[in-house]
């Protein structure tokens, strides 16, 4: 299922799967050394809670532009289709404002998803109609309130500035999305 979710996301925006070089989706492999680790940061790498949260927010961002993108083409619900467009629009800006981020603190962020968001997209690109609508709305609620938790712990605690001042921009627009799903959410379950 993965090759099929990858054509997915080929046919809506011509990437070919999380992992490739479309900002609005994913992240391109290091190509050139902006984006290399040295030593000196892959060290900071192995412990930072900070290249901790730059991964997880990455790989949460491109989970939300990929299943919007499934979305787009799984839905026949005109408010599910808005908040798929949202997140393929907020999130993708917000992924290629980490990726700027992470190419001047030399960071190497991950190309692909990982494990457990693979599995959710492998899952739910198995799925149509209002199976697909009820799991693409909790799976947007849960991930979304994983992401403010994670945005507003490094809005608070974090050590790198960068890093801090994208938490903190973030973290509103990520709580409006969890509001607005809440709400489609309510109203599908009249």
């Amino acid at each position: 299922m993965t090759v099929l979710f990858a054509a997915v996301l080929q046919a809506c925006h011509g990437t070919t799967k999380f992992g490739n070089t479309d900002s609005t989706s994913s992240v391109n492999k290091p190509s050139d050394s902006s984006q290399v680790a040295t030593a000196d940061t892959a060290k900071i790498r192995s412990g930072s809670a900070d290249i901790k949260f730059a991964d997880k927010a990455l790989i949460g961002g491109m989970t939300e532009v990929g299943l919007g993108k499934l979305a787009l083409m799984r839905t026949s619900n005109q408010k599910i289709r808005d908040f798929a467009h949202m997140m393929v629009a907020d999130h993708g800006k917000a992924n290629t404002e980490l990726i700027e981020i992470a190419k001047k603190e030399k960071i190497t962020l991950p190309a692909n998803l990982d494990a457990g968001h693979q599995r959710k997209a492998d899952s739910l690109d198995k799925m149509s109609g209002t199976d697909f609508d009820q799991a693409y709305i909790d799976a947007m609620i849960d991930g979304h309130k994983k992401a403010l938790s994670l945005m507003q712990n490094e809005a608070t605690n974090g050590k790198d500035t960068s890093l801090r001042a994208f938490a903190a921009k973030t973290a509103p627009v990520v709580q409006r999305h969890l509001q607005a799903i809440d709400k489609i959410h309510s109203e599908i379950k009249k």
